[in-house]
């Protein structure tokens, strides 16, 4: 089953798949396009690596949307793309 998925903020025009038999009522879903709207597109690939005992705080949150202005650290615009497009994204949180 393809579909296409749009609103406010997010609009995916290529066909997206979803799973035939989800497991426990979940759907996977495979985006054909770009996950990453505009980070350092110049790169082959974003990679970003911390030594955890060197951060400055107990506990610090990486995005996992792609939308933080302050990448790689979160910045909260999660909330907002979540409210838009109905996903439930959030950081990642690294405890020292």
């Amino acid at each position: 089953m393809a579909s296409t998925i749009s609103s406010a903020l997010f609009s995916c025009t290529s066909p997206v798949t979803f799973n035939r038999k989800p497991k426990r009522g979940s759907v996977s879903v495979r985006a054909e396009g770009g996950i990453n709207p505009q980070i350092r597109k110049e790169e082959a690939k974003v990679v970003d690596s911390v030594v955890v005992t060197e951060l400055e705080k107990p506990l610090t949150a990486y995005c996992r949307c792609w939308r933080s202005a302050t990448f790689p650290l979160c910045d909260g615009t999660h909330v907002k793309h979540n409210k838009a497009t109905g996903d439930n994204v959030g950081p990642l949180l690294v405890k020292k």
